[in-house]
C-alpha cells in the first residue's frame, strides 16, 4: 500500500504550493488541452504495446508471494528449533517478506512492471539468523527440494548478496536482512531508521531497496503521473538498449529516481509533458553533477553516504544518482564514460523526437524505434559463451555478464579513452545450433573529435587476457565453460541477432579470434558439438568440411601476409602507436581526480552538489541560465523559444557527443566514421607460423577512411 502521503498527492487539488526537492520547480503550469491528448494518445501507446499484465498473472504473483511468505516463516520456526530455543519462542518466531523494486512502486491498474518481470522482494529475519548458514544454505536447501523452485542459484558475493529462482514460473530475487530484534513483528516499519542499528553494511544495502522505493512515493507529487511517466521510460530506454545496470546502464531504481526528479521540478504536468520534460532536463544536465531528490543527511549510526567533498573515490563517479534514504548512495556507479556517452547521445535524440511531437510533425511511436544498434557502427566485438549444457550456461553467463563492464572500463583505460565501446545489453542465441551458448556484442568506434594518425594501433591484447582471467576466477567453475572474444565486421554480424533471423549478404566467416586457452588456462582442444567445442566457436558446429578449413587457411595466410606488408612500409607507426605496458600501469584509475579549483565550484551552491534555474516571473525578461514558465511558451505560440534548464555545478558535458540518426552520426555521414581494422598474429597450430608471437593478437588501428 502507498503510504498516505504519497496518497494524499494522487487526490489534492492540481496546482500544489508544496516544494518538492532540493530546489524551487521550474514550472508550475499546469497542462494545456493538447498536453492532455497526447497524454492519452501516450496512455493508449503503452496499453497497446502490451505493457500491462493480465489480472490472471497479477493473481499469480499475489499467489507467489503468499507462497514465498509462508515458507520463509516455516524457515525461521525451523531454524529457531534447530539453534535450540524454546518452543514458546519457536511458535513466536517469525520473518516478514517485503516487496520493492518496480513491483511495489506500482499498485493494482497503476502498474510499472510488466508482463514476464521478475520480483525484487527482501526477507526480513530475527537477529539470530544469519546470511551464511542459515539464509544461503538453510533456506536454500528447503527451496531446492520443492517442485515449485526452479533455476535456483545463490550468489552470496554480489554486491548486495541475492538468491535467486523462479517460483511456478515467476522470476524472484530474494535479499536477506538480519535485524537487532529477537522476534519480527508483522508490523514492522522498515522506513524508520531505527532499523538500522547494530547492522552490517550488506544488511543496510539489502534494507535501502524497501527504504528507497517509501522515500520515491512520498517525494513526488502526483504518485499516478509518477507511475505512467515510470512506465513509458522504462519501456524507452528498453527499446532504446540503455536498461541495464549489469551492463553499466541504468537499472529499474535509476530511472524511477530520474523520473521522480523530474516530477518534482514540473509537479503539475500530466505524463505526455513530464516525458518531454524529462529528456529536455538531461540533455543539459552537466555531468558529474548528481540527480538527488532531497538532501543528503548524516546519522549517528556513521554508515557512510556519497559525498565527493570528503571521500576521494565519490569524484570518479560519471553520473551519480543519489538514493533518498539514509544512507544516501549513488546507486548509478556502474556508469562509465563509454556508457554514460551513449545515454547522452539516446536523451539528445529523444529529447529531437519529443519535440517533433509537440509540433505534430512525429507520434509517440517514433519515440519508441529499437535502437538500430548492428547498423550503428562498422565494428563489434562478439563476446561468446559456453558451457557443458544449459544449467551451467545459465550460471555461466550470469557471472560473465556481470564481468563485461570490466572489459568496458580495460578498453578505456588500456587506450586512454580513444577507443569507446558501446555494450548492447541484449542476450543472442542461435536457434538453429545445437551447442548450448549465447552471445553478446559490443560497437567499437574511434573518439570522436580527436584528430587521426595514420596507421595509428591500440594493441588490447593484455586488455583481452586480463578479462579472460578476471572471468576465470569464478569459483563454481566447471569443466566446459569457457569465453571467446572475436572482432566482427558490420557485414559479418550472424543472422540470428536481426529480427525474424533475417540474413545479411555477408562474406565469408573469417572473424580474429581471441585467445585458445579456457580461462583457466586448460588448453581449449577440437572437440565435438554434442556439449562439447573447438576453437572455432563462431562457426557452425558442423562446418569442418575439408573445402571450409582450407579456405579459412588460406585466408588466413592472406591476412597474416598483409601483416607483414603494412610492418615493413611503416614499422615506427606500429612501434609508435601501440600501448605499452608501462603507459597502461602509469594510469591510476579510470576517472581524473577532481581539481581544486573544480572542487570549489563544485561545492559552492546552496544544496553542496549543485542547482537548478528558477522559473522566470511573468513579464520578466529571462537572463542567462533562466527559463520561461510554459505560460510563455503557450503565448508565443511556438516551440522555437524552449525551456533551458540552468547549467548545474561548474563542469562541462560531453563535447564530442554525437546525436545518432538512424545508424549515423549527426556531424559526419557513416562514409565519415573510422575504421578499424584488426590484425591477427596467428598461432602456429593453425598453419601458419609465426616468428613474433605464438598467439593470437587483437591490434585495433584507427585510420579515417575520408
Amino acid at each position: 500500500m502507498v503510504s498516505s502521503e504519497a496518497s494524499a498527492g494522487e487526490t489534492c487539488s492540481p496546482e500544489f504550493t508544496r516544494e518538492y526537492g532540493i530546489t524551487k520547480p521550474i514550472s508550475l503550469s499546469g497542462p494545456s488541452g493538447s498536453d492532455l491528448q497526447r497524454s492519452r494518445e501516450l496512455e493508449k501507446f503503452l496499453a497497446s504495446a502490451g505493457l500491462y499484465e493480465s489480472e490472471e498473472e497479477s493473481k499469480l504473483r499475489e499467489e507467489v508471494l503468499a507462497q514465498i511468505d509462508e515458507i520463509v516463516k516455516k524457515w525461521v520456526k525451523r531454524l529457531t528449533r534447530e539453534k535450540g530455543y524454546t518452543e514458546q519462542m519457536v511458535e513466536e518466531s517469525n520473518a516478514k517478506v517485503f516487496t520493492f523494486g518496480s513491483y511495489r512502486l506500482g499498485s493494482g491498474c497503476q502498474q510499472v512492471h510488466g508482463p514476464g518481470a521478475d520480483i525484487d522482494t527482501l526477507c526480513v529475519g530475527p537477529e539470530y539468523a544469519d546470511r551464511e548458514e542459515d539464509f544461503f544454505i538453510l533456506l536454500h536447501d528447503m527451496l531446492a527440494e520443492m517442485p515449485e523452485v526452479t533455476e535456483l542459484n545463490r550468489v552470496p558475493d554480489a554486491h548486495v548478496p541475492v538468491m535467486k529462482f523462479k517460483f511456478r514460473g515467476i522470476s524472484i530475487d530474494l535479499l536477506y536482512a538480519s535485524v537487532a530484534l529477537r522476534i519480527v513483528p508483522d508490523d514492522l516499519d522498515i522506513s524508520q531508521e531505527s532499523v538500522l542499528y547494530n547492522v552490517d553494511e550488506q544488511t543496510v544495502r539489502s534494507l535501502n531497496g524497501c527504504r528507497v522505493n517509501e522515500q520515491i512515493l512520498r517525494l513526488v507529487p502526483n504518485v499516478e503521473h509518477f507511475r505512467t511517466t515510470l512506465r513509458c521510460m522504462k519501456f524507452w530506454a528498453k527499446r532504446r538498449g540503455v536498461y541495464s545496470n549489469v551492463t553499466g546502464f541504468l537499472g529499474g531504481v535509476n530511472w524511477a529516481l530520474l523520473v521522480a526528479r523530474v516530477c518534482q521540478l514540473y509537479p503539475n504536468a500530466v505524463p505526455s509533458m513530464l516525458v518531454s520534460r524529462f529528456f529536455r532536463v538531461y540533455t543539459q544536465w552537466r555531468w558529474p553533477n548528481p540527480v538527488m531528490l532531497r538532501s543528503i543527511t548524516e546519522e549517528e549510526l556513521g554508515f557512510p553516504v556519497w559525498d565527493p567533498r570528503k571521500n576521494p573515490r565519490d569524484r570518479t563517479h560519471h553520473m551519480p544518482i543519489i538514493t533518498p534514504a539514509y544512507p544516501g548512495m549513488n546507486s548509478s556507479y556502474n556508469v562509465s564514460t563509454s556508457t554514460l556517452r551513449v545515454m547522452t547521445e539516446q536523451f539528445q535524440q529523444g529529447n529531437k523526437i519529443c519535440e517533433d511531437i509537440e509540433l505534430n510533425k512525429a507520434n509517440w511511436s517514433a519515440l519508441f524505434d529499437p535502437y538500430p544498434f548492428f547498423e550503428a557502427y562498422k565494428n563489434y566485438l562478439q563476446v561468446d559463451i559456453v558451457a557443458a549444457d544449459q544449467d551451467d550456461l545459465r550460471l555461466w553467463k550470469g557471472w560473465v555478464e556481470s564481468r563485461l563492464r570490466q572489459l568496458t572500463l580495460k578498453i578505456e583505460r588500456d587506450t586512454f579513452g580513444m577507443l569507446q565501446c558501446h555494450p548492447y545489453p541484449t542476450e543472442y542465441v542461435d536457434s538453429s545450433k545445437q551447442c548450448p551458448h549465447c552471445a553478446f556484442f559490443m560497437g567499437l568506434q574511434r573518439k570522436q573529435g580527436v584528430p587521426i594518425l595514420e596507421g595509428q594501433q591500440f594493441d588490447i591484447r593484455g586488455t583481452v587476457d586480463e578479462f579472460r582471467q578476471s572471468v576465470g576466477m569464478y569459483m563454481f567453475w566447471k569443466p566446459g565453460m569457457d569465453i571467446y572474444v572475436s572482432h566482427v565486421r558490420r557485414k559479418q554480424i550472424p543472422s540470428y541477432v536481426f529480427p525474424e533471423g533475417v540474413r545479411r549478404m555477408r562474406s565469408g566467416r573469417a572473424t580474429n579470434q581471441i585467445g585458445k586457452r579456457s580461462p583457466h588456462g586448460r588448453e581449449s582442444s577440437p572437440k565435438s558439438c554434442n556439449g562439447n567445442f573447438g576453437d572455432d566457436i563462431v562457426e557452425d558446429c558442423n562446418a569442418n568440411s575439408a573445402e571450409k578449413a582450407n579456405k579459412r587457411k588460406h585466408d588466413m595466410r592472406a591476412d597474416v601476409e598483409k601483416a607483414e606488408k603494412r610492418a615493413a612500409v611503416s614499422p615506427n607507426d606500429v612501434k609508435s602507436s601501440s600501448l605499452s605496458v608501462s603507459d597502461v600501469s602509469n594510469r591510476s584509475g579510470l576517472a581524473s581526480q577532481t581539481s581544486s579549483a573544480e572542487e570549489a565550484d563544485l561545492l559552492s551552491s546552496t544544496a553542496g552538489y549543485g542547482t537548478i534555474a528558477k522559473p522566470v516571473e511573468d513579464g520578466e525578461k529571462p537572463s542567462k541560465g533562466r527559463v520561461k514558465n510554459d505560460d510563455q511558451l503557450e503565448q508565443k505560440g511556438s516551440f522555437n523559444q524552449k525551456e533551458r534548464v540552468e547549467e548545474i555545478g561548474s563542469g562541462k558535458g560531453l563535447q564530442n557527443s554525437c546525436i545518432l540518426r538512424a545508424g549515423k552520426c549527426q556531424n559526419g555521414s557513416e562514409e565519415l566514421e573510422s575504421s578499424i581494422n584488426v590484425e591477427m598474429i596467428l598461432p602456429s597450430h593453425a598453419g601458419v607460423k609465426s616468428e613474433t608471437v605464438q598467439k593470437p593478437v587483437l591490434r585495433v588501428s584507427l585510420a579515417s577512411t575520408a
